[in-house]
């Protein structure tokens, strides 16, 4: 039944005209640090920046997310920071992806190849790749005209392993026509 709460079109016409309809936006990063440290400072968390920062990537804009990912985290471990929420979250690492991107610019296939099947062989699910790899891309230091040619790239490998094509040629395929797109033309 969560999904018809949270989903309207699927509820039935009179349960709808008896419930208010409430849609919340995504919260900003600062919204949600600005919580996290008031959380953290009140329960003495001990926790480093970077596993907060680690805690608004894998929140996606929810505080309820960010929310659960820091009590699992310490309950888990017992400290805050990055590896430790990324064990919890089970999400590939956005340094690692980010290390990805950066060898597409420099069109540099093998090596972003070699971060990507070891993420594959992590059991990373295709879904959640790409999921990474565009959150990563959005906010990854490139010119402008770059971004946008990535962007799309990811989303049209996003809608291929949407439909149900989703092997690790399908991927590399995407990091093939990201470094297609920074390599220099061939000369003629």
């Amino acid at each position: 039944k969560e999904r018809e709460a949270n989903c309207t079109s699927l509820s039935s016409e009179p349960i709808q005209s008896r419930c208010a309809v409430l849609r919340y936006t995504k919260l900003t990063d600062a919204q949600i640090l600005a919580r996290l440290l008031k959380i953290v400072e009140k329960e003495d968390v001990p926790y480093t920046d970077d596993g907060l920062e680690a805690i608004i990537f894998t929140a996606q804009g929810d505080m309820r997310q960010a929310l659960n990912n820091l009590q699992s985290t310490y309950s888990g471990f017992g400290f805050i920071n990055s590896e430790n929420v990324f064990k919890v979250c089970d999400e590939p690492h956005p340094l690692l992806v980010k290390e990805m991107i950066q060898h597409c610019i420099n069109a540099n296939i093998d090596e972003a190849y070699k971060i990507l099947a070891h993420l594959w062989h992590l059991g990373y699910s295709p879904e959640d790749v790409i999921g990474n790899i565009f959150r990563v891309c959005k906010t990854f230091q490139m010119p402008e005209y770059l971004k946008l040619e990535f962007i799309k790239e990811i989303g049209y490998t996003h809608m291929k392993i949407a439909e149900g094509v989703n092997s690790l040629l399908q991927m590399a395929g995407l990091l093939a026509r990201l470094c297609q797109k920074t390599a220099a033309p061939a000369a003629s």
